[in-house]
């Protein structure tokens, strides 16, 4: 009778400690998401600065933010935040040429595609995703998962209905943006899987990996004798190193949340942020909306709420 009532005991106390687990592991995700949001619409403010007023080049940038992120790291890992797990270096390219990909080939899709184009590419890299971790992990996503999606794409779709607009290079460019920026997302959560490395310990390898690569595209492509002489003000330089320090955070939230949760749930958190940016156009800035676009922006809503009630 004693042992039942320990045994009992026990078992009880395991699934209240478990319980009181998941409840802080959500906390952390829901915190991190917004992070991620916030620091995300604060570094697309700062880099369109950047690119229309300075006219800095975007791979430049882009290199500056993974070198900054590298000494972040550095500095962390110096007072003792986190610890350097050796692993083997070739295990890094695949996801260091990841990112360099979907660096290059979605602002290729930017340059050649209109914004409704664009961004309906960019919805689709949640199915892509589904089918990557189905094809080459063996992932299989609940019908209830899948069902969630389908509202999201329709909504995005009814978003930028009267902005579609295809050309071959252009359709081109959207499709290798959607494979690549996919297979990186779902990386980013195997590697840390497959390594046992938390986010800041597997960023710690691919930031300054991915900095070396882009040094040649960099030093080809953009002017950069001509960023080196320019005669910078301090007004200038100011957003260059916010733009820098933000960029170290949304790193870090993105591999966090994908290495805590799934690339599907940052595909998620990324509908969310298009949602809250919609809106906040419209409330904040009296950006028109007609009612296809608010039809398309509650469908979109609609889907991540399902998701999220599908995964609690």
């Amino acid at each position: 009778m004693l042992t039942t009532v320990i045994a009992t005991s026990g078992f009880l106390a395991r699934k209240y400690v478990d319980k009181d687990e998941k409840s802080k592991k959500k906390i952390k995700t829901g915190l991190a998401v917004l992070l991620n949001i916030s620091v995300s619409i604060a570094i697309i403010l700062t880099n369109k600065w950047l690119y229309t007023v300075v006219g800095f080049p975007n791979m430049t940038l882009t290199l500056m933010h993974f070198m900054t992120t590298f000494i972040c790291l550095h500095v962390c890992q110096a007072f003792g935040v986190f610890s350097v797990k050796k692993v083997p270096m070739t295990s890094m390219i695949p996801l260091a040429l990841c990112f360099c990909g979907f660096v290059v080939v979605t602002n290729l899709s930017l340059e050649n595609n209109s914004v409704g184009t664009y961004q309906v590419a960019k919805v689709m890299t949640t199915p892509c995703v589904l089918l990557i971790q189905y094809y080459c992990y063996g992932k299989f996503a609940s019908k209830a998962t899948i069902l969630t999606v389908i509202p999201i794409i329709i909504g995005v779709v009814l978003c930028f209905i009267y902005d579609i607009k295809f050309n071959l290079i252009g359709t081109v460019y959207a499709i290798m943006g959607v494979v690549v920026t996919s297979f990186y997302q779902v990386l980013v959560g195997e590697k840390q899987k497959e390594l046992q490395l938390n986010s800041m310990q597997l960023l710690y390898y691919q930031a300054p990996m991915s900095a070396v690569i882009l040094i040649l595209p960099v030093a080809t492509c953009e002017p950069v004798l001509e960023l080196a002489y320019r005669s910078w003000t301090f007004m200038e330089l100011v957003p260059v190193v916010c733009s820098c320090l933000i960029a170290f955070t949304v790193n870090l939230s993105i591999y966090w949340i994908i290495g805590s949760t799934s690339a599907l749930t940052y595909n998620m958190a990324g509908h969310l942020k298009f949602c809250l940016t919609v809106a906040a156009g419209f409330f904040l800035f009296q950006d028109p909306m007609s009612a296809n676009q608010l039809f398309g922006l509650i469908l979109t809503l609609a889907g991540v709420v399902a998701y999220s009630h599908v995964r609690s």
